[in-house]
């Protein structure tokens, strides 16, 4: 059954869920290998894509948290293995110099097509106009992250801004939510959690007691098998808004 009467207070993520931001890696992998196929070359950017998206899965499954943190970093590592694993099939080895090229374009690519999402800060402004009380929770790197609440217009929106590499822990760790809503002076009952990744913006608030929101910004619906369960899927943060009485 949909709730429909808003909560004391929301905590929110930001990239995917407010920020267009790394969602659809294979579109963006694509895109940047397509830039180099003449480096590539013999081998077609679109085979050399596959082979990047499949390493940055691997190495993400799998990931500790500072690798959250070293983001640049761990985009080198990603295409490296790429390499490796393309070399392993037969292909000419590429070099590393190719490879930091390629990971440190696609960190610039995906900063220049972040954009926010329709109606996110109006529906933000609005939750905040009726009382709701708003924290930002996100994970990443202090300064990147920061950078992108100014760049986007976001400090004045929310009571509390939550970076993970400013506070030294992050989603999906419980002391990341404990301390938002300490915060803003809320319990788990008062609380509703917003986000686009199903572990930590569900099944770990939910195990706290807070009520758990998936964005599904395209669409796509739960995994197949997916044993986890949201509270509610959106697509927009607008439809968290009340519909105003006629």
């Amino acid at each position: 059954m949909a709730v429909t009467r808003l909560p004391r207070a929301m905590l929110i993520d930001m990239d995917d869920t407010i920020l267009s931001a790394y969602g659809r890696p294979e579109i963006a992998w694509n895109k940047i290998t397509a830039e180099f196929a003449d480096e590539l070359a013999p081998l077609p950017p679109d085979q050399v894509a596959a082979a990047l998206l499949a390493s940055a899965r691997r190495f993400w499954s799998t990931a500790e948290p500072i690798w959250r943190i070293r983001l640049g970093e761990a985009r080198r590592l990603t295409v490296k293995g790429g390499f490796t694993a393309l070399a392993a099939e037969g292909h000419r080895a590429l070099p590393d110099d190719l490879a930091h090229r390629i990971a440190d374009r696609f960190t610039t690519y995906r900063e220049e097509e972040m954009f926010v999402f329709p109606g996110a800060h109006e529906a933000i402004d609005a939750l905040k106009a009726r009382g709701v009380r708003l924290a930002l929770v996100t994970n990443g790197a202090a300064d990147m992250q920061r950078a992108k609440v100014e760049r986007f217009a976001l400090t004045h929106r929310f009571d509390h801004i939550q970076i993970e590499g400013e506070h030294g822990f992050g989603k999906p760790e419980e002391r990341a939510y404990l301390h938002a809503m300490a915060a803003l002076g809320v319990t788990a009952a008062d609380t509703w959690m917003v986000g686009d990744n199903l572990e930590w913006e569900v099944v770990a608030p939910q195990r706290l007691g807070i009520y758990a929101i998936w964005m599904d910004v395209h669409g796509e619906g739960l995994p197949p098998g997916s044993a986890i369960k949201p509270d509610r899927i959106i697509r927009s943060l607008t439809e968290l808004v009340p519909a105003a009485r006629t």
